[in-house]
């Protein structure tokens, strides 16, 4: 099996067929923190979740806005590796933003999520509506792809939004 010549709908691909995202945040000391989160996305720019403020993925994000995202396929053979990179800017959606914000973010869900409405992240609530805005994204690109001279996986930039 090879990988489809287009990296950007490669990029697609990966992210329209994953539920989870790795979210990499950064902890006071410099250590990275990961956390597994289910999400959603608008247009392959905007990536959702919904989490406690009080988690310390939520805490660093508050702290240190900027977060790195893996989505991969982890069911494919080996050396078949798919995986889109994200570097993001990440921030809680402030109430006020919540109604558009929810409609962007939960315009249809997978069967057993939760399309929260704009009441149930507000408040006394104990979630919240994150965010993420891409800056950069990477796919991996195996060592035995034929377009990969190196031999060896690399990563290469795509832009998932030009393309779609």
């Amino acid at each position: 099996m090879s990988l489809p010549e287009d990296l950007d709908a490669l990029a697609r691909t990966v992210i329209d067929g994953n539920r989870y995202m790795t979210l990499g945040t950064s902890e006071a000391d410099h250590r990275p923190r990961l956390s597994p989160v289910y999400f959603t996305h608008a247009g392959y720019r905007t990536f959702y979740w919904v989490s406690s403020p009080d988690a310390r993925h939520s805490g660093n994000i508050a702290a240190r806005p900027e977060v790195a995202i893996v989505i991969y396929d982890s069911t494919v053979e080996i050396g078949q590796g798919r995986a889109v990179y994200i570097d993001a800017v990440a921030s809680l959606v402030a109430d006020e933003d919540l109604p558009r914000r929810c409609a962007d973010a939960f315009p249809g869900v997978d069967p057993g999520a939760v399309a929260f409405r704009p009441d149930e992240l507000s408040g006394a609530a104990p979630l919240r509506l994150y965010h993420a805005d891409a800056t950069r994204f990477e796919v991996h690109l195996p060592g035995r792809d034929p377009r990969n001279a190196a031999g060896i996986d690399v990563r290469r930039g795509v832009d998932p939004v030009e393309g779609s």
